[in-house]
């Protein structure tokens, strides 16, 4: 091991562990934000976060579906290796026995949340959670219940959180009192239903209703950060607290409805389903800074916060502490998948997937799994698929993956490739 980490390991293992607040937000583009420059979207709050923190803005997320792409979040794994890859099971979706199954398979990865717990944690999980009831997966307490018989698809009542009430936070902080605390907080937020309140919605009227709705909905949820951090604040705990930031997964808005696959965010291959900002705060010991270069992926982050609360990462888990910035340097290349929506096999990764990708530099090669381009993308309704041959876009120079690149450079492409086939191991 290099000693730069070693160094790190050792600092944090004589310091006081560190409070962690994991901030998820929820379909939600990554250019929607004021400090990526949006000319309309309010995100004052997440801006100060933003410029408090070591902000990636090339920050990715494995996969662009809500369920695997929290897992990989809560385990440090790529979805191929925590095998939660859809979000719902083959047959019925709310089937009981189906969906305890793939709660049973997520249990056998080990969680941050855990993890922490064998440091002393106390958590709290608040909204989005799909995988059973999470004092199973090393939350000390949750909102929602996890009862997969009741229902309990998204969240239930976790959902409340943000739309609804922020109180279980303010309560599960004040209880704390000095113990170390690790708080999971994923609002359903800007997820649909678009619903915001009539005083945000009226400040986007000049667009299309549906924009107008989602952008509010991102400013909604907004405000509701700036509400946790200030309680951060107001208790003196801000200091003492690392606030990690990202979104489970991109949206792309229309002006008019259309289902999820017409759109290249959720489920897709595209950095518009993909990207998100990443940011870490901890004021005092990690230092803010813009990076507009650096990749960065969400397997990252329990590695970092698990680095930071004195814990050795698991041998599995193939992240970077995100304050390494050595290491980050000299990994090359980052990589993910995209899967179907609702199971063809639940346990067995390569029947789910769709497409494969890597980004290295400025290039991404996107690589079809040609066997499973018939699956369907949505329940019993006809797919269309992206594309059917790989791809290859320049996403600093084409963000929007417009122009393919493919023809013009094959040594590009047999090298990622190559990469691509070395990291698929399921």
């Amino acid at each position: 091991m290099k000693l730069l980490p070693l160094l790190l390991l050792a600092a944090a293992l004589h310091a006081a562990p560190p409070h962690v607040v994991l901030i998820i937000s929820d379909d939600h583009a990554w250019s929607d934000y004021g400090f990526i420059g949006h000319p309309d979207v309010r995100t004052p709050y997440i801006d100060k976060l933003a410029s408090e923190s070591l902000l990636f803005t090339r920050g990715y997320v494995p996969t662009s579906l809500c369920r695997a792409s929290l897992a990989s979040i809560m385990t440090g794994l790529y979805p191929h290796q925590h095998r939660i890859t859809v979000n719902d099971p083959d047959g019925s979706p709310r089937d009981a026995a189906n969906r305890a199954r793939m709660v049973e398979i997520f249990s056998r990865s080990k969680t941050l949340a855990g993890l922490l717990g064998n440091a002393d944690y106390a958590s709290l999980q608040t909204g989005k959670w799909w995988e059973g009831n999470c004092t199973c997966c090393g939350f000390t307490s949750c909102m929602t219940h996890g009862d997969v018989s009741r229902g309990g698809r998204h969240g239930d009542e976790g959902l409340k959180i943000g739309r609804e009430t922020m109180q279980p936070v303010y309560e599960f902080i004040d209880k704390a009192e000095g113990k170390p605390f690790f708080l999971w907080y994923a609002p359903m937020m800007p997820h649909t239903p678009h619903n915001p309140p009539a005083r945000l919605l009226s400040r986007y009227s000049s667009q299309p209703d549906a924009v107008a709705r989602y952008y509010a909905m991102i400013e909604w949820f907004d405000e509701t950060v700036g509400q946790l951090l200030a309680y951060l604040d107001k208790k003196q705990l801000s200091k003492d607290t690392i606030v990690v930031y990202l979104a489970d997964n991109g949206w792309v808005q229309p002006p008019d409805p259309q289902p999820l696959f017409a759109t290249r965010a959720k489920m897709s291959p595209f950095d518009a389903g993909l990207r998100t900002p990443i940011m870490v705060r901890w004021p005092g010991k990690v230092k803010p800074l813009r990076d507009d270069r650096t990749l960065a992926s969400s397997i990252d982050l329990a590695p970092t916060i698990l680095a930071a609360a004195g814990r050795k990462p698991e041998k599995n888990m193939p992240g970077i502490d995100l304050r390494d910035s050595s290491r980050l340097r000299a990994r090359k290349s980052i990589f993910g998948a995209s899967f179907v929506h609702t199971a063809i096999d639940v346990p067995t990764p390569e029947r789910n997937l769709k497409y494969r990708w890597v980004i290295r530099d400025q290039y991404k090669l996107i690589v079809p799994h040609q066997p499973n381009l018939s699956l369907p993308l949505w329940e019993n309704r006809p797919e269309t698929a992206w594309f059917k041959e790989a791809q290859l876009f320049d996403v600093v120079e084409d963000p929007r993956e417009s122009l393919n690149l493919i023809e013009a450079n094959p040594a590009i492409v047999k090298r990622l490739r190559a990469e691509l086939d070395r990291w698929w191991n399921p």
